[in-house]
């Protein structure tokens, strides 16, 4: 078998909840006088990218769509496989032109010809110029070709992987609003919906984030996971003033994902040996040589895992090993997606040893461009907190062509 043909076509997509959940407002609101400037702050949803004392930038009008690039991967046995490529500028530091241009020049061209069974020789040929280079063009090379070798082989991605570990994943979503009864109120309507597990996205002020902590925890009670996000807004001080008052407090906090800056591993190193909550690295781990860089330093107790960051499933298995080795865990994160990569995520999330909880906010934030039955299966409510790991050939879910002509993009 080879491939004769990869093709790509850019979408955009708005970003409106699904009907069941558009009277839920999760979001930040500015703080007057507030230290730390608001960024890619989005109405009705939570800020994508972060908000940090170092980071001026301000976008009055928000995010109001998603650039995504759909790959198609074809042979002359006529098995196809599809994936999708995110962009983001902000980010990924890939905007949907870069995306589509460098999959278009210069990764389609060198895999014309080779056996899509050949993982190892493929993923090879994508990295020769480094791992940083274009991960989330090669996320979407890399979701097509797993698509395409489970139909093939007629296995779900999930067996492509390693072997299903779970049948259905815990799915945390990341919330976020101004105040702690407001964050609190959020939450609650979120488990009237099925939700479990929660990541709370912080404002980077210490007493007013361990409040909605504290606030959040009261109101859904103990048995739901409760991690937080800084996204790089606190000090170190700050960092290990809130991890100790939510232990003291008792707050049954799982996590915090990066706390302060993504270059300061002597920081995260301090904040990690200061408390019981695990530390968590995000911005500063892309790939597999980033978790290096942090396991050396003793600078986190797990990563986080985005298909789009690591460069697609292929990358992200061996970061999860990785961790393992040094006995230490992954969490799959959130990432904006068309449903493909809703069912990959779940496909790694199965076979993986990782967290409990993955990150799936984008259910709650946008549709999908999956035929209906098979988007009805990653709708809210979710069942008991769970989203079930699609048991068809390859990813186990198909694109709707009608949703896709709908929403081409003009580049």
């Amino acid at each position: 078998m080879e491939i004769t043909n990869i093709s790509t076509i850019a979408v955009t997509v708005p970003i409106e909840p699904p009907k069941k959940i558009q009277s839920i407002k999760n979001g930040f609101a500015e703080k007057k006088g507030s230290r730390k400037s608001p960024t890619w702050l989005t109405p009705g949803i939570f800020p994508h990218g972060g908000i940090n004392r170092h980071d001026t930038r301000t976008f009055k009008d928000g995010i109001d769509h998603i650039d995504y690039v759909l790959v198609k991967i074809e042979t002359d046995e006529g098995v196809t496989g599809i994936g999708e490529a995110a962009t983001d500028i902000g980010f990924f530091g890939e905007t949907l032109e870069a995306v589509k241009y460098g999959i278009d020049r210069y990764i389609a061209p060198s895999l014309l010809g080779m056996d899509p069974l050949n993982r190892e020789l493929i993923m090879a040929k994508m990295t020769l110029d480094g791992e940083r280079q274009l991960p989330c063009a090669r996320s979407g090379i890399d979701l097509a070709l797993h698509d395409l070798m489970g139909k093939a082989l007629n296995v779900p991605v999930t067996t492509l992987l390693g072997g299903r570990l779970r049948n259905k994943v815990l799915a945390a979503i990341e919330v976020g609003a101004p105040t702690p009864e407001d964050l609190a109120e959020l939450c609650n309507e979120y488990v009237r919906q099925g939700v479990r597990a929660f990541k709370l996205k912080m404002h980077g002020y210490p007493d007013e984030d361990l409040a909605k902590i504290q606030a959040v925890r009261e109101a859904v009670g103990n048995e739901i996971t409760i991690r937080t996000d800084a996204n790089q807004g606190y000090t170190v001080k700050e960092a290990i003033k809130i991890c100790q008052g939510a232990e003291k407090l008792d707050l049954g906090l799982e996590l915090m994902e990066q706390p302060i800056a993504e270059w300061d591993l002597d920081g995260m190193a301090m904040i990690r040996n200061s408390t019981n909550v695990l530390i968590e690295a995000d911005e500063g781990v892309y790939n597999r040589y980033d978790v290096m860089r942090f396991i050396k330093r003793g600078a986190a107790d797990c990563f986080l895992i985005k298909p789009a960051k690591a460069g697609g499933l292929y990358n992200a298995k061996k970061i999860v090993a990785i961790a393992e080795a040094d006995g230490l865990q992954c969490v799959i994160g959130t990432g904006w997606g068309l449903g493909l990569k809703v069912a990959a995520k779940l496909h790694l999330a199965a076979s993986s040893i990782v967290r409990e909880a993955a990150e799936f906010s984008e259910v709650f934030l946008h549709g999908m461009l999956l035929e209906s039955s098979y988007e009805a299966s990653f709708m809210p409510p979710l069942k008991d907190g769970y989203l079930e790991v699609p048991t068809e050939p390859g990813l186990g879910v198909r694109l709707d062509e009608k949703k896709i002509t709908k929403y081409l993009s003009d580049i």
